[in-house]
């Protein structure tokens, strides 16, 4: 072998480019004139104009590698060039159409070893180079153009420069491959290195598709394990050869296919699937070949990670890959296990397939099966969107004990996805539940308690109340159940209770003693049920306030103040709490029983005990903890009040305007303005001589015109409650408006109003106050303009804010709520912009 040449492969491709341009110029520069002597020379340039480009495209992709034998290949190309410059300059070559069509032919078959050599180029550029290879090897002398004998020593000349050419010029790859015997090509797939396996590979692959090895001849030399023994020591571009060599020998006979069909072989097949795109691609295609085998689809599915492999390639962006991927599923799914491995994998219609069309004990195996998987919930969607609920169901209303359990287990897994619960109701599921709980058979006792939590999940779905005698069903069977169907019958009633448009059921819960029925699981010891007692009692509180109020005494009222401070569950705590919060506020017994019970230390440590980061429970339980305050700091108590701020309520109320959700900011807003509603009547006058000790400067209340102090006067000014009270409403949710405006409202009662006004548009107040007239409720807009009027009374508010204030009014007098009118007429007024005698008033 020679030498290799110093050239870097960029450089040999680009002096291979520019001998094709040269040579692709003489025949133009011909001044031949006849006819018959341009035939196949207008041919010869027009070809090599189409090699020119695909040098290009092999040039610049960065995917070709610089291996021994695309470099042969490519010099291959670059002497065959030469040889046709050398014949063309020839002063003897008069007649060029007895000799170009060997040229063409010897550079046809240089760009063949080029397209065979370029394993890794980019598909359009092999398919280009393949079509120029067959348009080179066809090229043909047409006969017409023939010309007349020439003179003997000429066509001497030109056959024996044709013939010595042949023999200087031959490639070094066509020089090895021409060395190489039969034992040579066994002995080098066998022990060679990469070059040397890569040159007797490609060897063979010429020789068999000139049909000069045979079947008989490959069986004798082991060539096909040799091959496949070879795919886990070779380099990427051998291995995609091996692979497509072996696909071509499984088509030629049954015989090969046998020889793949080993452990072993598969095995080494099933390593390809993991590697880059075209030889995963090439794999997939060798193992579908196979897979009419009996024996390959029994040891493929046991062959790790295989299955895994195909659901990969199914599921991915290569559409012949993905086609070959599913059709070899299907193949590999006739066995159970199979369809098995595949559904753990995410691949599921086999396994439906069984569900609906297996046999009865393929059916079990499924389900059973999928009652076990940790599904995602995207696999939960695939299930039900294969149509696994529905044979599912089947089996549960009709099959023996066994597939009935096995059943309801797996629908129990699926029911977790609001869509399957959907097609649980359709399948009309709900009934035969029920009836199951209902049921006294003892070989049925099994089943009630999957078929309990099936109910519960089903419950979720507002679609239940379609049934309207449900939930009186499941009431009935409290008492009757075991723990574990009575947490999942409490689950389904919370749920069931807790529809928007479930107001006739929990009218029918009250009539039926729901909440006399449910006061002594709070005792219970089992929490799991406890909890959902609480959960149920929340739920019901809040749509049946009176009724809780009725049936609830000072001993459940204990039980609960116990739950808030010695539970070790948040949801827990925020659901007694919940509870307490929507007990109504006129129930001064109620009042007296929590405060006796110590109540306000209890919620005020819990608070102040608050996580890092707030959870949607906290939230929660922050939202009744403010609904609570609101009792406690009523102004018609001042001795209330002044317990609530010794417990430091009002610091507790201010975090929550910052921190809390929209319910627990206007909750506290509303205790906030209960409270200041009394700070005027408590506050200290600056003239009175109550101490012998004088006040500090620092309790001095500009708005208040007196001494202030939050425990003793419950001031906002001094508790710093104003700023995020303004913050409210400069944010762009509206719920808390109205609870806020009325806090605020507070600090212009007709004693201090001019104060007040002071302090609010110091604190940018105003503005946010006139933003809020555009968009929110009738009440908090009948509040913001009451608010307004008074702010407005004094000229340098007016002078300040009535131009921007002005617009919003007079479209309110428009087009607001009729009962804005007067209000908004007087503001108007007040700004001069309407006289006091308009019919407004």
């Amino acid at each position: 072998m020679k030498k290799r040449d110093s050239r870097s492969f960029p450089e040999l491709v680009s002096e291979v480019q520019a001998s094709v341009e040269e040579v692709a110029s003489f025949p133009k520069e011909s001044e031949s004139e006849a006819e018959s002597e341009r035939g196949l020379f207008f041919e010869f340039p027009r070809l090599l104009h189409k090699l020119s480009p695909i040098l290009s495209d092999i040039k610049d992709n960065k995917d070709v590698m610089d291996t021994v034998t695309i470099r042969k290949a490519m010099e291959s190309l670059e002497k065959e060039l030469r040889r046709a410059k050398t014949l063309i300059k020839s002063p003897d070559s008069k007649q060029p159409n007895t000799w170009i069509e060997d040229v063409i032919q010897d550079l046809g078959r240089s760009i063949g070893l080029v397209l065979f050599a370029s394993i890794d180029l980019h598909l359009d550029v092999k398919e280009k180079i393949g079509a120029l290879h067959k348009e080179f090897m066809n090229v043909r002398l047409d006969a017409s153009l023939s010309l007349s004998p020439s003179p003997s020593n000429q066509s001497e000349f030109v056959s024996a420069t044709a013939s010595e050419k042949e023999i200087e010029e031959r490639t070094e790859i066509e020089e090895e491959r021409t060395n190489l015997t039969i034992d040579d090509v066994v002995l080098q797939l066998k022990y060679g290195n990469d070059e040397e396996f890569n040159f007797a590979l490609l060897d063979f692959n010429e020789s068999t598709r000139h049909g000069l090895i045979t079947n008989e001849w490959i069986n004798e030399e082991d060539i096909i394990p040799i091959l496949v023994n070879r795919l886990g020591s070779c380099k990427p571009n051998n291995r995609l050869i091996i692979l497509r060599t072996l696909r071509n020998l499984a088509l030629e006979n049954a015989e090969n296919k046998e020889k793949m069909a080993d452990a072993t072989s598969l095995s080494a097949l099933v390593k390809s699937l993991t590697r880059d795109v075209e030889e995963r691609r090439e794999a997939v295609g060798l193992l579908l070949d196979l897979s009419d085998l009996s024996a390959v689809w029994r040891r493929l599915g046991r062959i790790q990670g295989c299955i895994v492999m195909l659901v990969t390639m199914f599921n991915g962006d290569d559409p012949i890959a993905s086609d070959n991927a599913g059709k070899l599923l299907n193949a590999l799914s006739i066995n159970t296990q199979n369809a098995l491995h595949m559904a753990e994998a995410g691949y599921f219609k086999p396994l439906v397939h069984y569900l609906n069309e297996g046999s009865d004990m393929s059916k079990i195996l499924m389900a059973t099966a999928m009652s076990r998987m940790e599904l995602t919930d995207q696999s939960r969607a695939s299930l039900g969107e294969d149509g696994a609920v529905e044979p599912l169901v089947k089996m549960f209303n009709g099959g023996k004990l066994e597939a009935k359990l096995s059943a309801l287990h797996a629908l129990q897994n699926l029911s977790n996805l609001p869509e399957n619960v959907q097609r649980l109701i359709s399948s009309g599921m709900v009934v035969s539940l029920l009836q199951l709980l209902f049921s006294v058979t003892s070989v049925l006792m099994t089943l009630r308690e999957p078929a309990s939590a099936i109910l519960a999940r089903i419950a979720q779905s507002e679609s239940i109340l379609v049934n309207q005698d449900v939930a009186q069903q499941m009431l009935s069977l409290l008492d009757l159940s075991s723990p574990v169907i009575q947490y999942h019958l409490l689950q389904a009633l919370n749920s069931i209770a807790g529809h928007s448009s479930a107001s006739k059921v929990r009218r029918k819960m009250k009539e039926n003693g729901a909440i006399q029925l449910l006061l002594p699981f709070l005792t219970e010891s089992n929490t799991k049920i406890r909890t959902g007692a609480l959960n149920l009692l929340y739920t019901l509180s809040k749509y049946l306030p009176q009724e809780l109020t009725e049936q609830i005494g000072e001993n459940h009222l204990n039980i609960i103040v116990n739950i808030i401070s010695s539970s070790s569950l948040e949801s827990d705590k925020a659901a007694a709490v919940g509870i307490l919060s929507n007990i109504p506020i006129s129930n001064k017994k109620v009042t007296e029983v929590l405060k006796n019970a110590n109540l306000l230390p209890i919620l005020i440590s819990i608070m102040t005990s608050s996580p890092s980061t707030l959870t949607s429970t906290w939230h929660w339980l922050a939202e009744g903890v403010a609904g609570i305050l609101i009792r406690f700091t009523v102004p018609s108590d001042k001795r209330l009040q002044l317990l609530a701020a010794q417990n430091e309520v009002i610091p507790l109320l201010v975090k929550l305007l910052s921190s809390g959700s929209l319910v627990a900011k206007s909750r506290a807003a509303t205790s906030l303005g209960q409270l200041s509603q009394n700070s005027l009547s408590l506050r200290k006058s600056k003239k009175s001589s109550w101490s012998c000790v004088p006040p500090s400067t620092a309790a001095f209340c500009e708005v208040h015109d007196g001494y202030c102090y939050v425990k003793n006067t419950f001031c906002l000014v001094k508790a710093g409650a104003i700023p995020p009270l303004v913050q409210i409403l400069e944010g762009k949710d509206r719920e808390a408006d109205e609870a806020v405006l009325n806090a605020i409202a507070t600090l212009l009662q007709d004693e201090i109003w001019e104060n007040g006004s002071n302090y609010i548009a110091k604190i940018s107040g105003v503005e946010a106050i006139i933003k809020i007239l555009e968009s929110t409720t009738v009440k908090a807009q009948e509040k913001a303009l009451w608010i307004l009027e008074r702010v407005f009374k004094a000229e340098e508010h007016r002078v300040k804010y009535g131009e921007s204030t002005q617009v919003l009014l007079i479209d309110l007098a428009q087009n607001g709520d009729p009962r804005l009118k007067s209000l908004t007429a007087k503001l108007l007024a007040e700004l001069e912009l309407l006289q006091l005698q308009s019919s407004y008033f």
